[in-house]
């Protein structure tokens, strides 16, 4: 029989569960509430506007009024720039059902500052998925994740994207070209070293993990096999939860090269034969290098029965504008 002092302990942690999940569904109803308090807002400025035959642009006397009035009348929190995400709020979402109730205010501000509808719905469909926070949903956002997988995909591809949010079925699914390690805050004028770059990614594991996308868990660095009595160490080895196979890394701080194509090759047999057990899929290897070239890479992997991925990484944000213009001719069929 368990002791006074176990099941006192017990008591507790039950107690403490309870108020913590009290406080998790109490803090999800104030943003419910806030969410739908918005959406009202923005519903009762359109019909005025309807009956007024008065469009509210965001300069427009309207919200400048709006702003002043209910200011004095209730205090802070009417800017004009709220205001004006109100109304839009409800020209998005005109049928309240179709708001989710697991994003916050905070999470539909940021999406309403992105005008193009596809991009929206992916990070919306995104976020809801993977339980982004808001600060997760910017980062996403800023580091132009909807484009850069877009990028991949042909016309059906990205529209799928955008309507169901990224669906992993196969490995091509979790590859990103290029990954985007602004996060590290490293100087781009200087070659940095292949171990701090390891190092740095491990020290900001939490955004890397968010950088590599869903179903990663961490397992190992510099895991060390041996093969003929030579020692070989991989840089970074996770395990993909909903394909179910391991993923092995390679940084290349320089331009990969034809033997690191080799090398990564060989990790995977080893993998296959000595680490893998049962119900484990074939490991995949994703070689992450300052550069690459296309043609090189093209004939280094074409052959090989092992899954190997070459991407390049920036530690700079991309140029949204570019792979905005890039995706609107995918989507055009140009």
């Amino acid at each position: 029989m368990p002791n006074v002092e176990t099941t006192y302990k017990k008591l507790i942690n039950d107690i403490g569960s309870t108020l913590l999940k009290a406080r998790e569904n109490a803090v999800k109803a104030i943003n419910h509430e806030l969410v739908k308090a918005n959406w009202e807002i923005g519903r009762h400025i359109i019909e005025f506007e309807q009956k007024g035959k008065e469009k509210a642009d965001y300069g427009s006397a309207l919200l400048t009024n709006l702003s002043k009035d209910l200011k004095n009348a209730y205090g802070k929190g009417f800017g004009k720039s709220n205001i004006y995400l109100c109304r839009q709020f409800y020209l998005r979402y005109p049928i309240f059902q179709t708001v989710s109730g697991k994003l916050s205010w905070s999470h539909y501000a940021e999406l309403l500052t992105i005008t193009d509808e596809y991009s929206r719905s992916f990070y919306e469909q995104q976020t809801v998925i993977e339980n982004w926070s808001f600060r997760e949903l910017k980062r996403q956002i800023d580091s132009a994740l909807f484009h850069r997988l877009a990028l991949s995909k042909d016309q059906e591809g990205v529209l799928k994207l955008a309507e169901k949010g990224q669906e992993i079925d196969t490995s091509q699914d979790i590859i990103k070209d290029p990954y985007i390690f602004e996060f590290l805050e490293l100087p781009t004028d200087n070659i940095v070293k292949e171990r701090d770059l390891e190092s740095k990614l491990i020290n900001n594991l939490q955004k890397f993990l968010l950088e590599l996308g869903k179903g990663f868990s961490f397992v190992a660095r510099q895991f060390k096999i041996t093969v003929d009595n030579e020692h070989f160490f991989i840089d970074l080895i996770f395990y993909h939860r909903i394909l179910k196979c391991f993923v092995l890394i390679d940084l290349k701080t320089k331009k990969v090269k034809h033997q690191d194509i080799g090398q990564m090759n060989l990790y995977l047999n080893y993998f296959k034969e000595e680490e893998n057990t049962e119900g484990d899929n074939e490991p995949v290897g994703i070689i992450i290098a300052a550069d690459k070239h296309e043609f090189l890479v093209k004939y280094a992997t074409g052959g090989l029965s092992n899954k190997i991925f070459v991407s390049k990484y920036q530690l700079y944000l991309p140029d949204q504008k570019q792979l905005e213009n890039k995706v609107k001719q995918i989507i055009n069929g140009a």
